[in-house]
């Protein structure tokens, strides 16, 4: 797979295209495998974890070989909840750009209404979960008879779900001549027999083992932000850090083009590598960073492949990695030769869910901090100016300025002219003009309180579960959970609350109809 590329993979133009606008250089490994078997025809069983770039391994070649003459469900993408579904689509529909592909999440929690009318109105590609799908197929809207491809996405996690006779129920309904894909971390006996039944006997088992982490002397944290406040949130960061060596890593070449314009324009020593760049080109730049002569380097994954710096004291994940094997190869830069190093990454909301996933795959701890305030920066800078001052102090070479500070002190009180003298300092020092104190996104959590308890033999797992069978909520998106004798509280995001109280309340758990409401803090 050395130095392969999209290219050389046999997918048609408009998905190369559709590829190359996303930015990725390379294909990561279950791409590189996987979809040469899928362009020749073949069952395929992908044993990856998730954060490996599954989806584009799949969605590629799916979309490169659909027709969209006929006007008829072409794939069903079968995943064990609504937010995969959702991250599913979003990117298939990125793949599928320069396509006249239609595309439909469906899933519960959503009005089915809308969605049956969309179906009416002609989709190629449907990704859903077990639930919908077969409510769908029950009312005679979703037919599967005629399908080309069948895709089951995280098959262990839907058969932790109880979704395996559901999916059986839909296999069993799809073409006989389908190609079919089951990609699934783990091959417990019951999706080994479910391949066996309903694969091909040719079907190639592709397993891509995974990365471990290594690097125990790398401390790894995330920020929340919001996607309009990325470059403000980067700013703060290192006002605040004030790294002398970092590596800021972009999902494109034209991302690190419009990085490196924007930090160079606020005063940063910074300078950029991507593949675009002529070999001369990045071999310059990396000189310059080797030599301390550049503080930052902006680059793709790609590109970052030669980079061998001791020093780099921080890696900046501007944008997410496209698979769990980047982010180790990405964070691996710093912690060099036993030194300590810091990975940070810049995360949304919607891509939250995916840095959870890394977490699970590397088996590490990522930990949340808070964007800096404009007095977290006030404070970081003022301790750099004080301890440069004091550095200063203990030489001689201040004494030439004493004749004059002894003038200002026939005009001015000294203290004002110290402070004036920092204040100057700190203009030249803040890169951005920072408005207000506080950006970014807020994770806190609402505290629901719900009429079941011990009494009706509930325990949090259960709770747990009510809340993803019947509102979709992960256990991501829910933290502390009190259960009491007569009812119980719960700790979940904000979005989740919305989602429990319209769906949950009026349901049934532990033979009780459950009423769901914001708890009320005590007066």
């Amino acid at each position: 797979m050395e130095d392969k590329k999209f290219s050389d993979l046999g997918l048609s133009d408009n998905v190369l295209k559709a590829i190359d606008n996303m930015g990725f250089e390379e294909p990561s490994k279950i791409q590189a495998e996987v979809i040469p078997v899928l362009l020749e025809g073949y069952d395929v069983i992908g044993q990856a974890q998730t954060g490996t770039g599954k989806t584009l391994a799949f969605g590629a070649p799916m979309l490169s070989s659909i027709s969209t003459a006929e006007d008829n469900i072409k794939c069903i993408i079968l995943t064990p909840t609504r937010e995969l579904a959702i991250q599913v689509n979003d990117e298939l529909v990125r793949i599928a750009k320069f396509t006249r592909v239609k595309l439909l999440p469906v899933y519960g929690g959503q009005p089915i209404d809308r969605q049956i009318k969309a179906l009416k109105r002609g989709i190629d590609i449907v990704v859903g979960t077990p639930g919908r799908v077969m409510d769908l197929m029950r009312r005679d809207i979703i037919d599967l008879s005629s399908i080309s491809y069948l895709v089951l996405d995280e098959a262990d996690e839907m058969l932790n779900m109880g979704f395996i006779d559901d999916i059986e129920e839909i296999v069993k309904h799809a073409n006989k001549d389908r190609q079919t894909m089951l990609f699934s971390a783990t091959m417990p006996d019951e999706i080994k027999k479910l391949s066996k039944r309903y694969m091909k006997p040719d079907t190639k088992h592709i397993s891509i083992i995974k990365n471990t982490m290594t690097v125990s002397t790398i401390s790894q944290y995330y920020y929340e932000i919001k996607q309009k406040d990325r470059f403000e949130s980067l700013c703060r960061i290192l006002d605040v850090d004030e790294p002398t060596t970092a590596i800021i890593f972009c999902k494109t070449k034209k991302g690190v083009d419009e990085l490196v314009e924007a930090m160079q324009a606020r005063g940063y020593n910074v300078e950029g590598m991507h593949g675009d760049m002529n070999q001369n080109q990045r071999l310059n730049t990396l000189r310059k960073f080797k030599e301390g002569n550049l503080e930052f380097l902006v680059a793709t994954d790609v590109a970052a492949r030669g980079i061998d710096v001791e020093d780099v004291t921080h890696v900046i994940n501007y944008d997410m990695p496209q698979d769990t094997e980047s982010y180790v190869h990405r964070i691996g830069r710093t912690g060099r030769a036993n030194k300590e190093g810091i990975a940070y990454t810049l995360v949304t909301a919607r891509e939250y869910m995916t840095l959870k996933q890394i977490e699970k795959s590397t088996k590490s701890k990522i930990r949340r901090k808070e964007i800096p305030t404009i007095d977290d920066i006030f404070y970081a800078k003022y301790n750099n100016i004080l301890s440069r001052v004091k550095d200063t102090l203990e030489e001689e070479d201040y004494k030439r300025f004493v004749p004059l500070a002894a003038e200002m002190d026939e005009e001015f009180n000294l203290v004002d002219v110290a402070a004036a003298l920092m204040n100057i300092l700190y203009d030249k020092e803040v890169s951005y003009e920072y408005t207000e104190n506080f950006i970014g996104s807020s994770s806190a959590h609402v505290r629901l309180f719900l009429t079941v308890g011990r009494m009706d033999k509930i325990n949090p797992k259960q709770l747990l579960q009510f809340f993803n069978t019947t509102a979709n909520v992960n256990k991501e998106e829910v933290g502390d959970i009190d259960i009491l004798e007569k009812f119980s509280f719960a700790d979940v995001t904000e979005n989740a609350a919305n989602r429990i109280i319209k769906y949950c309340s009026g349901q049934r758990l532990g033979g009780r109809k459950v009423k769901v409401e914001i708890s009320q803090p005590r007066r």
